[in-house]
């Protein structure tokens, strides 16, 4: 806010991890704290992807997630999530950024921050034109630093813990419904709990064919998070029928099970754990649903 003043401390680190403290400002306006913040949100969670994969973050929560044939595919089908949280927002993607990709989103959209591991000469040109656009080279993506901490203040002292570097792949699921999620479904499923990870507790993510087409974060409930994302895919004409859910802890009550297969979710990732597992299984089961547990929790706060 404008009436507070703010610093950026850069750690000291022998890594060389690929990071929003020791990216290179290429052109625009000098980064604010907010803009630190959401566009360290959205290079960690593109981060995840290892095909061309691009991440629209708005107030540090995924709007937009995307994986495509090209980076401007990727970036395309990130947009359509959810194209008025987009606005203002920050673009991430995981591999250099090229002309085509950069006219698309300057012509496309008002944003604050775009980083890539590398820019091409004609990216860079074609960003020049919005000058107070801040464009961003992180470097190539290194592996993460498993030492590194994270930290938040509280009142009268500091709180600390490791970094949630936690990941799942197929061998790690439990499938626990009558019905097993088909090959397509399970790469949706691990997509989605990718994203889910960066998104603020209770996080929901609708996800199809490796696109989010609604995200529900930081709700109190979840059973309202999964409600949100059903609404923003149905405002931005998102078919939801066939995709599938992702939900960062576990559900406490069936209604969230109940809530998704009304907007028409087939498949639920989620951690599993709740003392009402069975009955949420049920849910699932009743509605012909697929569901695995990761045995993993990923809130984020």
């Amino acid at each position: 806010n404008p009436h507070q003043g703010a610093a950026f401390f850069v750690e000291a680190s022998e890594k060389g991890e690929a990071n929003i403290a020791t990216a290179k400002q290429l052109q625009g306006k000098e980064l604010s704290y907010n803009n630190i913040g959401d566009t360290d949100a959205a290079l960690e969670c593109v981060k995840q992807f290892t095909a061309p994969a691009c991440v629209i973050v708005k107030h540090a929560n995924p709007c937009g997630v995307a994986v495509g044939a090209n980076l401007l595919e990727a970036y395309d089908r990130a947009f359509t999530t959810d194209p008025t949280s987009a606005f203002g927002g920050i673009v991430a993607f995981n591999q250099p950024l090229d002309e085509g990709t950069a006219r698309a989103i300057v012509e496309r959209q008002f944003v604050e921050v775009i980083i890539a591991p590398g820019v091409s000469a004609g990216a860079r040109e074609a960003v020049a034109a919005k000058k107070n656009v801040r464009l961003l080279e992180c470097g190539e993506f290194t592996e993460a630093d498993p030492a590194a901490l994270d930290y938040k203040r509280v009142n009268g002292g500091l709180l600390a813990q490791q970094r949630d570097l936690g990941m799942v792949d197929r061998a790690d699921l439990k499938i626990v419904t009558r019905r097993a999620p088909s090959d397509a479904q399970l790469d949706d499923l691990l997509f989605a709990w990718k994203v889910a990870k960066f998104v603020k507790s209770n996080a929901i993510v609708y996800a199809r064919d490796g696109q989010t087409i609604g995200v529900g974060a930081g709700q109190m409930s979840r059973v309202y998070s999964a409600k949100i994302a059903g609404i923003k895919a149905r405002d931005e004409n998102l078919e939801v029928r066939g995709s599938v859910m992702a939900s960062d802890a576990f559900f406490p009550f069936r209604d969230g099970i109940d809530a998704a297969h009304e907007a028409g979710i087939s498949a639920v990732i989620q951690p599993g754990g709740s003392m009402r597992d069975e009955e949420v299984i049920a849910a699932a089961d009743e509605h012909d649903m697929a569901m695995v547990f990761t045995g993993m929790r990923h809130f984020r706060h």
